[in-house]
Parts: C-alpha cells; sequence; structure tokens
C-alpha cells in the first residue's frame, strides 16, 4: 500500500530555526531518503517553497482565477511530502517515526489509493 505523509510546519515557529539548523536538518533528511529509498520504501520526496510563493485557482463565473498566495491564513503550512510503500498503517507509522523531521514538523500519514480502480 502507498502513504502519502504530508509534511506540516508551524508557520511561525519555523521562521524561528535559524539557517544553519535548517541546514544540517537538510543533510540529516537526504541521508534518511537515500536509506529508506535504497530499502524499497520511499518512493518519492518532495519539499514545497514557502506558501508566499503559492499561487490558488478556482472556478469564478466559469473562468480560471489565480490569487497569489495560499488562500487561507493558517498557523501551520504543508512543508512537504513523502510517498512511501509499506503493508500497512503500523509499518508506515515505523518508517515515518524514523524521519529526521519531525524534530521541526509533524507528519501526517494518509494511505492513498487510485481513482481508477479504487485501491
Amino acid at each position: 500500500m502507498k502513504y502519502l505523509c504530508q509534511i506540516w510546519f508551524d508557520t511561525e515557529t519555523s521562521k524561528l530555526v535559524p539557517q544553519e539548523e535548517w541546514d544540517v536538518l537538510t543533510q540529516e533528511c537526504i541521508a534518511s531518503d537515500d536509506q529508506w529509498r535504497d530499502r524499497g520504501v520511499l518512493e518519492t520526496a518532495l519539499a514545497l517553497q514557502e506558501p508566499s510563493a503559492a499561487v490558488t485557482l478556482r472556478i469564478r463565473n466559469g473562468t480560471a482565477a489565480a490569487t497569489d498566495g495560499p488562500f487561507a491564513e493558517i498557523k501551520e503550512h504543508l512543508g512537504g511530502f513523502v510517498l512511501i510503500e509499506a503493508p500497512g498503517m503500523a509499518e508506515a507509522k515505523a518508517v515515518v517515526s524514523t524521519f529526521p523531521i519531525l524534530k521541526y514538523a509533524s507528519v501526517e500519514i494518509r494511505q492513498a489509493y487510485s481513482i481508477k480502480d479504487g485501491r
């Protein structure tokens, strides 16, 4: 089964982390990702730019309209995601519990499924 692991940061708290700490964390995350990729568990891992770099699209009066930045003011923002393969939720939680990013973020784990075949 595939699990999407969404990495959520407290927006204000993450701004207080010194760049040197982010740099160390980035290297730890790369090493962790490589280990799980080598074991056949990790399919992809991507970080996201800050919410201020986002564009939100909606259909208004039949036309797609774009708004700069996130749609809502939120206390947390999605900072990235990881897609893993695991036999079940217990194993997915075991994998995610080793992610270095947990020092600075929470990770929401959701089972993913194909909308084409419902699994």
